[in-house]
């Protein structure tokens, strides 16, 4: 058992093997950074709505511009929220930045996706 019939310095060691974790040289396990998760939502979240927008003008063959033009508003607010909460995810210590890695690109994509639909139109 954890504590029963053992002696201070052996339940002192039990501690600190159980504290190290699994990883190799006892590093412990970095969270993942919170702004960078939201960053990911945002930016994934962005695209789906983009993408959405994209897939009903073409069922609809181009007859629903008011309600596609609303919905996708949506996804360059989100899209620079997502790069923002990416840039602030960065500055967070001891977290593991792989979702910020993940959230800035896709944001952004999003963001030049948007622009470069928005300006093809105008042509």
């Amino acid at each position: 058992m954890f504590g029963i019939g053992k002696s201070a310095e052996q339940r002192q060691k039990e501690k600190e093997r159980k504290k190290r974790g699994t990883r190799k040289y006892g590093q412990a396990n970095l969270k993942p950074s919170r702004q960078g998760v939201l960053s990911c939502f945002g930016g994934g979240a962005a695209l789906v709505i983009l993408l959405g927008c994209i897939f009903y003008s073409f069922s609809v063959r181009g007859e629903a511009a008011g309600i596609v033009g609303g919905i996708a508003i949506i996804s360059p607010i989100l899209s620079v929220y997502g790069v923002l909460a990416a840039i602030r995810g960065f500055g967070e210590r001891d977290r593991s930045y792989l979702p910020c890695k993940i959230g800035l690109p896709v944001s952004a994509a999003a963001l030049i996706l948007f622009f470069a639909i928005f300006i093809g139109g105008l042509s």
